[in-house]
């Protein structure tokens, strides 16, 4: 057996056996299933949290797009830090005030129970179909990228290994959430973020040299077929009219998303409300917003350097499987590739957990069975981690054929855009939730449900031809306005603007200060 698939299936064998240790001692409470008891600590809520957030599809997809655009995709990823802070300043310690097991609950107390039961089901959606479909593709194309002869026998037809790899990949992850939950999810994404940032470090380090080193990057001779308008690919923003790229979008559309993103994703944010305490749920966020610096340059350089010693490729998104296929030994080569099935690994996992989270409390608790007990949540819980991971799975299906059928461009902003129709209106909810006082609940109400049309309205009728990050800011922009003007001439008590930030302790002040002054020093840096 080729060594580099058999260190691969080791690493499965031994994710699998931590994921269901201790498992028994989680199926009776369901704090404790959920929740993993909300004893989380800084650290475990900073590595569990990227190591979610990172998964195969940034290598693979924003590789492959950062291969076409250059350092300008790095926004998707160092942009997460406005976000960021505001979830650890703004969001966070009002969730964890109310003790909340989903969002969706906070969601109720503010709007009222049609507004939540909304969210709970576009969350279902857009987490257990949307996302979790596009991390099970992305570690599909990887495999099937990688290991091509090794898996050859299951079909001559790439499509036809990508639609059998993805089945048991999902069902996979499905099983030791299922006997373990989120404290099952945790142990498994810490050895997963260790074994990610190892070997994609060794992937970065190999890309440079090959390259002649970092400063080879600014060499202009090395990009004669980019299509970026600047001289190299070092260059954060892009001009105005690139039509994926443009600067104004990464000042608009762009951060309004990564408020969504990082204050109201039930999948990112499951582990703050596990934190033992809200200093442990604030530094683990702000951890975690320094661990994204890491994370952009092991995504985006490599694909970048790539560009200037190896010949045009007509498939974007295979650049890290060349990157990974010419750079390393064999061996080394298996080290790296558990990083990047690390990273599919503990996405998949984590949006099953919360998604059945969703379904327990949100649909089954509040709507089917009010009186339900901690036994009913968890085997309710149990029963939908195999519902979602079936529509991840036919939803993964519908990407390899899109991908089979004459795609040619990134499929990173193609799912951007897909998901983004849902993840408009939840920006909007987030944003009247915690900013507007007095928002008139029938309105929130109509103003989210209709969010998502809205935005279909934007894209074929009324703005076509605009940028789709620009698009989803002005929906955004629209949408949140009619909320607040109607907020403003309210009557009620207002928002107390000098009690809204709140901060635990001076170090996690600091820490927000430290954060907040290096993603204005590196967009000053690398403009």
């Amino acid at each position: 057996m080729n060594i580099d698939l058999l260190i691969v299936l080791s690493y499965f064998v031994v994710i699998f056996i931590i994921g269901l240790y201790k498992s028994a001692a989680q199926s009776k409470d369901a704090t404790a299933y959920f929740l993993s008891g909300r004893k989380l600590r800084w650290p475990s809520i900073a590595m569990s949290t990227i190591a979610t957030n990172i998964q195969a599809g940034h290598f693979i997809g924003m590789g492959g797009a950062a291969y076409a655009y250059g350092l300008a995709q790095a926004n998707f990823e160092i942009g997460a830090i406005f976000g960021i802070l505001l979830a650890t300043f703004f969001f966070v310690p009002l969730y964890l005030r109310l003790r909340v097991f989903t969002l969706t609950q906070f969601f109720e107390d503010k709007f009222g129970s049609f507004v939540a039961l909304s969210y709970a089901i576009f969350s279902i959606i857009l987490f257990g179909i949307i996302y979790l479909g596009g991390a099970l593709y992305w570690g599909s194309y990887a495999i099937n990228g990688i290991f091509t002869d090794q898996i050859s026998f299951i079909s001559p037809d790439p499509a036809t290994r990508l639609y059998v790899i993805v089945v048991f990949m999902g069902l996979f992850s499905a099983v030791y959430v299922y006997f373990g939950g989120l404290a099952a999810v945790v142990r498994t994404d810490i050895i997963q973020m260790i074994t990610l940032i190892g070997g994609s470090l060794i992937i970065l380090v190999m890309s440079i040299k090959a390259v002649g080193g970092f400063s080879e990057l600014y060499n202009p001779e090395l990009y004669t077929n980019i299509s970026t308008g600047k001289d190299h690919l070092m260059h954060l923003f892009l001009s105005s009219d690139h039509p994926k790229i443009p600067w104004t979008a990464v000042f608009f559309g762009m951060l309004l998303m990564h408020i969504q993103y990082w204050g109201a994703n039930q999948v990112i944010l499951q582990r703050a409300l596990a934190a033992r305490s809200l200093r442990d749920a604030q530094i683990g966020l702000l951890a975690g917003g320094f661990l994204k610096y890491l994370v952009a340059a092991l995504i985006i350089i490599p694909p970048i350097a790539l560009v200037g010693y190896y010949q045009p490729i007509e498939d974007t998104d295979q650049a890290y499987v060349i990157l990974v296929n010419t750079l390393l030994s064999p061996g080394i080569r298996g080290f790296v590739l558990m990083g990047l099935f690390a990273s599919l690994m503990s996405t998949v996992d984590s949006i099953i957990n919360s998604v059945s989270t969703l379904i327990s409390f949100d649909i089954y608790k509040r709507w089917i069975n009010n009186n339900a007990t901690d036994r009913q949540l968890i085997a309710v819980g149990k029963n939908s981690i195999w519902l979602s991971t079936m529509a991840g799975i036919l939803f993964a299906f519908s990407l390899i054929y899109i991908k089979y059928h004459g795609l040619d461009f990134p499929l990173s902003h193609l799912f951007n855009e897909i998901s983004y129709h849902i993840k408009a209106g939840f920006t909007v909810l987030i944003l009247a939730a915690v900013f507007c006082s007095n928002a008139p609940r029938k309105l929130v109400a109509t103003v989210f449900v209709s969010s998502a049309a809205v935005s279909l309205l934007f894209k074929y009728v009324l703005l076509p031809d605009i940028n789709y990050l620009n698009r989803t800011g002005w929906v955004i922009v629209l949408a949140y306005g009619i909320i607040a003007i109607a907020s403003y001439f309210s009557k009620g008590q207002r928002i107390k603007w000098n009690e809204m930030i709140i901060i635990e302790s001076r170090t996690v002040g600091y820490l927000g200060i430290a954060l907040g002054l290096s993603l204005v020093a590196l967009n000053v840096i690398f403009r």
